[in-house]
């Protein structure tokens, strides 16, 4: 639970990062603090204190509590730094990310950097408090997952102020398309796009598609799923696209699918799935089911991580670069910043986006040949 204190410092801090607090302004004073947030005069010095010591905040005598000029104290602190990178991803698991984080991490050592990651869980409550982190410490550069991003981010001030500080950032796996940033991704469209077409060349005609919709990977997937039908005349139902949000990716997805697969009218034969890891959970719910695949119903994943293969059903999925995409990112910042300490626009860094790459196992089975023998 947020003490007191805490509550002011923050709030404090986070007045000064969306610029209401402007360098070298007057903050309100103890008494319309205590106001503000219901607390004593001890709690409000004590927060005002720790900021004041901490280069946030600034005291002078006889006139108040002013905010620091911080682009200032980074620029007189920066030279005798350690050289620090922060990673940001949505999540810290034993999916791709960790993959991701050791390809970058390899190449910014030896480029004699410190890294630091952090996870935001996908929640922007989250990505807000690891922003302000960021601001707060002395770090060279920024490589960043962005959270939700198929949504309107209510961070996008934070971004603003590392540019304000000349922190430079890139992003991966997706992007703020409002803030127009280096971005190193994959062609998501078009990797849902073979996913569907590869099960539609197989003569299935009966397909579900899941996609997490709150991240624009998933959108982008969805639009190739669609995509796809559209090209090779396949009529779309719109009871077979399930659509689900992070908070939902444990449960919706599987009770969506279970009451298609209870219907009367069920002629499922494919499912196309967000990623891996959704394929695992719905892998699941077909044995359950005793809904043998590919034999019943064929499956394809998206990223190739090691769950496509450590599953008895080796799955069909789309390729992801995952300790390469780390790697360029790493070496994009690394440039960024070289630039920044340069002091010139002048750098190599630019947007990638990777071609998404079928990998055929053995969780997809052709329709064709079993209507010829027919």
């Amino acid at each position: 639970m947020t003490t007191k204190y805490n509550m002011v410092k923050q709030a404090i801090k986070a007045k000064i990062l969306d610029g209401i607090y402007k360098p070298n302004e007057k903050i309100s004073s103890e008494s319309e603090l205590m106001k503000e947030f219901g607390v004593s005069r001890h709690t409000v010095r004590l927060a005002i204190g720790d900021l004041v010591s901490t280069g946030w905040l600034y005291r002078q005598q006889g006139s108040g509590t002013f905010c620091a000029d911080r682009s200032m104290f980074e620029t007189t602190q920066s030279s005798n730094a350690q050289k620090n990178i922060a990673i940001v991803t949505t999540y810290l698991s034993d999916y791709i990310f960790p993959s991701i984080i050791r390809g970058a991490e390899m190449k910014l050592s030896e480029e004699g950097y410190q890294v630091s990651i952090f996870s935001t869980n996908n929640d922007h409550e989250i990505e807000r408090t690891v922003l302000e982190k960021i601001l707060s410490q002395q770090f060279d550069g920024v490589i960043v997952e962005p959270t939700k991003s198929a949504y309107s981010n209510p961070n996008i001030a934070y971004y603003l102020k590392l540019e304000q500080l000349s922190i430079p950032y890139i992003m991966i796996n997706a992007y703020y398309d409002e803030l127009e940033p280096i971005s190193i991704v994959m062609d998501d469209e078009k990797g849902g796009f073979l996913q569907t077409e590869h099960l539609i060349k197989l003569g299935h005609s009966n397909i579900v598609g899941c996609f997490k919709t709150d991240d624009t990977q998933g959108v982008r997937r969805m639009k190739g799923f669609l995509k796809a039908h559209r090209q090779y005349n396949i009529p779309i139902k719109p009871s077979h696209i399930i659509t689900y949000k992070t908070e939902e990716k444990n449960s919706k997805p599987i009770e969506e699918l279970e009451k298609l697969l209870a219907s009367n009218n069920h002629s499922i034969t494919g499912l196309v799935c967000y990623n891996d890891e959704l394929a695992m959970r719905l892998l699941e719910l077909l044995r359950v089911k005793n809904i043998r695949v590919p034999e019943e119903i064929s499956m394809v994943g998206h990223d190739d991580s090691m769950l496509a293969e450590i599953s008895e059903v080796k799955l069909t999925s789309i390729a992801h670069p995952k300790s390469e995409m780390g790697e360029l990112a790493a070496g994009a910042i690394v440039d960024l910043v070289k630039a920044k300490n340069k002091k010139t626009t002048s750098f190599s860094a630019s947007s990638k986006v990777y071609e998404p790459e079928l990998i055929v196992r053995s969780s997809t089975k052709d329709l064709n040949s079993v209507e010829t023998l027919a």
